[in-house]
């Protein structure tokens, strides 16, 4: 009798483990990962994006060159889901990046990415009109959008005027983002690790992004063109425009916040089976695979 066919999503606040984790699952069961992770698609910024030297689906594959968005993501996803559990294997979706991991595991009816310009045409409109006056433009063009988003969040008021331009809207996505549905039976395992624990791991992996040559990185990673999707890296400017210590202060700082974004998100995902990750990855793996199992059985 053929198994059940499960997928595995493993989700968790920056520097919780999921790529240890992943790997260390990989290990106990017939398992291969796809990542999750807006940042790591782009190829070029292994060290700043956290990329692991181990092979995972969706990793370094997208040019600093180029745009790309979660519309473009959902069907690559979607393809390696698909192949890894038609071979027999479990996929272990594995991100930080909310959108992209319900991508991942869900029929999600995207709106398309930017035209071309028309991102720098709205974010020189917002600067130019002020924080009160794009979100005024965007209450007049999509006034659903504007309720859920604060016009001080330029990214979003900026991307809300480009949905509405192309006669979209920013609001499906966030209602859908957090549904139960899944287009095969999922189980989302969530990584819990302390706060301070977090801000600890946190600035040290990011003293040894440093030793390891980030900055050397960066640089070469500049010296080419960049597209406006690849500028919005985390961490990219800061290394890029400031001195070494204040840099890595600026760094720090930017990833506890994300973080602390990213804690919150993962609270909201529906079914979510949350595991103690203050430990070594190679036990909280065998507890997702216990885990697994269960629900398998169930």
């Amino acid at each position: 009798m053929r198994a059940v066919e499960r997928v595995l999503a493993i989700f968790g606040p920056t520097a919780s483990g999921k790529t240890a984790v992943a790997e260390a699952v990989a290990r106990l069961i017939p398992a291969e990962p796809v990542s999750a992770d807006a940042m790591q698609v782009y190829r070029g910024l292994p060290i700043l994006t956290n990329q692991s030297e181990h092979p995972a689906r969706l990793v370094g594959f997208v040019g600093l060159d180029e745009t790309f968005s979660v519309a473009e993501y959902q069907p690559l996803a979607h393809a390696a889901v698909d192949e890894i559990l038609a071979a027999g294997r479990t996929p272990i979706v594995v991100g930080g990046t909310g959108l992209y991991l319900r991508a991942a595991l869900a029929d999600m009816d995207l709106p398309p990415p930017p035209a071309p310009g028309s991102r720098e045409r709205f974010e020189a409109l917002y600067d130019e009109l002020g924080a009160e006056g794009a979100h005024e433009l965007l209450a007049e063009r999509d006034a659903a959008a504007a309720a859920v988003v604060h016009a001080n969040d330029r990214k979003r008021v900026v991307r809300a005027l480009e949905l509405a331009d192309a006669g979209s809207s920013l609001l499906p996505v966030a209602n859908r983002l957090w549904g139960a549905e899944t287009r095969h039976p999922t189980l989302v395992v969530g990584l819990d690790v302390p706060p301070e624990v977090l801000a600890e791991r946190i600035e040290r992996r990011t003293r040894e992004m440093f030793e390891r040559g980030v900055e050397d990185e960066v640089r070469a990673a500049l010296s080419g063109p960049v597209s406006q999707t690849a500028l919005t890296i985390h961490g990219l400017g800061d290394v890029a425009g400031l001195p070494r210590e204040q840099a890595v202060e600026a760094v720090i700082a930017r990833t506890r916040r994300y973080a602390a974004y990213q804690r919150k998100w993962m609270r909201r995902i529906p079914e979510l089976v949350l595991v103690d990750a203050n430990r070594a990855a190679d036990e909280v793996a065998e507890d997702v695979v216990t885990e697994l199992g269960s629900v398998a059985r169930a």
